[in-house]
């Protein structure tokens, strides 16, 4: 898992408004992290490329 000082995260697209409810997501050398806006000094979930994908495929059917 990257440090996540080594890590560059974005806003989800997904996240609309100006609002700070959303969540942020950085993408590293075989996989993608996640972490919550509201909460950055909680760290962050890391997927591998794999687990991402099924993520996001199972995010996209609810």
């Amino acid at each position: 898992m990257p440090e996540e000082s080594h890590l560059t995260f974005r806003k989800s697209s997904y996240s609309g408004g100006q609002t700070q409810d959303c969540v942020e997501v950085a993408d590293f050398p075989g996989g993608s992290a996640l972490r919550d806006t509201k909460h950055r000094e909680a760290g962050y979930l890391a997927f591998g490329s794999d687990e991402w994908d099924a993520l996001l495929k199972a995010a996209a059917r609810a």
